[in-house]
């Protein structure tokens, strides 16, 4: 045991270890994005099932059609008479619908402020008490004036009123049902859900007047089309990657799927044939939602309060009519009506590959672990290094030779060199904070400043490292090797703490922004070769955070033909920010940003000979 023991501290300080972990990290990144890769193959995914045995979907026989559709037509024909008026005048006729049904109604004034634009409205809402119930536990069902995309929900809305009055002829219900009408899908949903919990600030948003239990799921309808239809399109994204109880999905698929005898699509992949690239395509599909954090549709918004929440969408040319959609809505709130307690038993973290094809967190977060994991192993093998004496430094002080250099040091493994930590932490810092402005100002800049901003921003980010640079090697100042051993090895270890913290809550968004970052593992100063030195910098410079937020302004969106444009992206952002807390741009200028511009200034690095002290530990 003495001689293992021995062995084992003599090979801790062999200087070969020190030559392993660049070629860790990189099989790190490697394992990691074929990981993901491997993901949709039947050897790593597995089958959706029903976890809580409790909802029984598509046990109840359906009653909703026949002279529902009568009603359905007399309400939509009464809607559409209110297309291009008011939200008050819409809401006006609203509440006397809903008080014709003997519903209690309720309304609610909301303003925000974002990019220079006031987005305001009123929401309206009528509760359905539950015959069977006590008022403590609700069910939503959401039909928003306007989808995400600005279409008028022709058929969503009267739709929502057929069933209103549907339900209320109903005595099963052991839980309230509220119908709630926004003037648009996001803005809306979360100013009412804000205030139903008690966390709106009342200078924006008001409170509400009526309230009922625990919300125990919700359902949005966006049936925009007035034609009948072939599938449904379940969206679940919800704000910052979050997602709802998987058997929310389930208990909806298999309501629309097995007993309507409906497609069902998910992440707009209107055909899917189950094959390998249709999984993959599904699963990157859902990884750039998530890691975008945006809200998808007026569900996203109950998600962060733990409110299990889906948008249905009717698309394609089929034979479904608005009574098979309705029926789909009936099953699953009668699913969600058996439900003892909160949905629970099944998975909040998972990635879709197809409706009936799922990977839990256990299966995939290790991908983006591995690649979080390549910084710390290099932002440690810095930090031993930079303890190390430098034999050039010795060469210069000492000797003339590097054999005599290497003489002095091997013989002695104790030798140690004292670190000079208080540049690179104050250099590390600086940037840190610095992320604090474009955060700020693309956030607060009106939106017709917002692009001269970021192209202003764009190029002094350009500029920064090299003033930066310049600035550690003014003639007062000699930064050694050691101080950019350990302004590497601060920056990698911050980048990867954040991103192995934050694949836990935002999976997709850590992964990205580590396959973009890893380039920052292998960078290091290159005083004696120009060629290296340039190429390294046009690599960082392609992967930058304002290039990759420029060009995936211009790439086609998921149902797009051409991109949605820089000016539209900042403004989604500083929008997402300001009302739903999307938290995307914290992680891209205070944690992604920072770290680029250490990496860019660490290419641009000069090691100096300065002085160092040599001790023995």
């Amino acid at each position: 045991m003495p001689r293992l023991l021995a062995s084992a501290l003599s090979l801790r300080r062999d200087p070969r270890l020190l030559k392993l972990p660049p070629y860790l990290s990189l099989l790190c990144i490697v394992v990691g994005v074929v990981w993901l890769f491997l993901l949709p193959l039947d050897d790593y995914s597995r089958r959706t099932y029903i976890s809580e045995n409790a909802l029984l979907p598509g046990q109840v026989h359906t009653y909703f059609g026949g002279s529902d559709q009568n009603v359905f037509r007399a309400y939509k024909h009464e809607t559409d008479e209110l297309a291009g008026k008011g939200n008050i005048e819409v809401n006006d006729k609203l509440e006397s619908i809903a008080k014709g049904l003997g519903l209690k109604v309720g309304r609610q004034n909301f303003t925000y402020s974002s990019a220079g634009n006031t987005h305001s409205g009123q929401n309206i809402y009528a509760i359905l008490q539950a015959p069977r119930g006590d008022a403590t536990e609700a069910i939503v069902l959401v039909a928003a004036w306007k989808n995400v995309k600005g279409e008028l929900n022709r058929s969503g809305v009267p739709l929502v009123l057929t069933l209103a009055r549907y339900f209320k002829r109903w005595s099963l219900w052991s839980k309230d049902i509220i119908f709630l009408f926004t003037p648009d899908s996001i803005a809306g949903p979360q100013a009412w859900v804000d205030a139903y919990h008690d966390a709106h600030d009342s200078s924006r948003v008001a409170s509400l007047p009526l309230k009922s239990g625990a919300l125990q799921g919700a359902i949005a309808l966006d049936y925009t089309r007035e034609t009948r239809f072939q599938s449904v399109h379940i969206v679940y994204d919800g704000v910052n990657g979050q997602l709802p109880n998987l058997d929310l999905i389930n208990s909806v698929n298999h309501v629309a799927g097995g007993q309507m005898g409906m497609g069902v699509a998910i992440q707009e992949m209107w055909k899917h044939s189950n094959s390998y690239h249709d999984r993959l395509q599904t699963m990157l599909r859902g990884m750039l939602k998530q890691g975008l954090g945006l809200a998808s549709g007026p569900h996203s918004s109950f998600i962060p309060y733990h409110v299990d929440a889906v948008t249905l969408q009717p698309f394609g040319e089929g034979w479904q009519d608005e009574m098979a959609i309705g029926r789909v809505i009936e099953g699953t709130f009668r699913s969600l009506n058996n439900l003892l307690e909160h949905l629970h038993q099944s998975f909040f973290f998972y990635l879709l590959m197809q409706r009936e094809r799922f990977v839990s967190i256990g299966t995939y977060l290790p991908s983006a672990m591995l690649v979080a994991a390549n910084f710390t192993i290099m932002a440690i093998a810095l930090w031993v290094k930079s303890g190390q004496p430098d034999v050039q430094e010795i060469i210069t002080e000492k000797t003339k030779t590097a054999e005599e250099a290497e003489r002095i040091v091997s013989p002695n493994p104790h030798v140690a060199s004292e670190r000079d930590l208080f540049l690179p932490l104050v250099l590390v810092a600086v940037c840190q904070f610095l992320g604090v402005v474009p955060l700020y100002l693309f956030n607060h800049l009106s939106e017709s400043a917002l692009i001269p901003a970021f192209v202003l921003f764009s190029v002094l980010s350009s500029i920064l490292p090299f003033l930066l640079s310049n600035l550690l090697h003014t003639s007062t100042t000699s930064t050694t090797a050691q101080q950019y051993h350990l302004i590497r090895s601060f920056s990698l270890l911050l980048l990867g703490m954040f991103l192995s913290s934050l694949a836990t809550l935002n999976f997709s968004l850590a992964f990205f922004v580590g396959v973009f970052s890893a380039p920052l593992t292998f960078v290091r100063p290159c005083p004696n070769s120009s060629t290296l030195r340039w190429l390294s910098m046009v690599v960082l410079y392609v992967l930058s955070p304002t290039t990759v937020v420029l060009v995936a302004s211009m790439l086609p969106g998921l149902d797009e033909k051409v991109g949605c444009g820089l000016g539209e992206v900042l403004r989604q952002a500083a929008f997402a920010w300001d009302v739903t807390g999307t938290y995307t741009p914290v992680v891209v200028w205070c944690v992604w940003w920072p770290a680029w511009i250490v990496g860019v200034v660490s290419v641009l690095g000069r090691p100096g000979a300065g002085d160092k002290k040599v001790k023995k530990a």
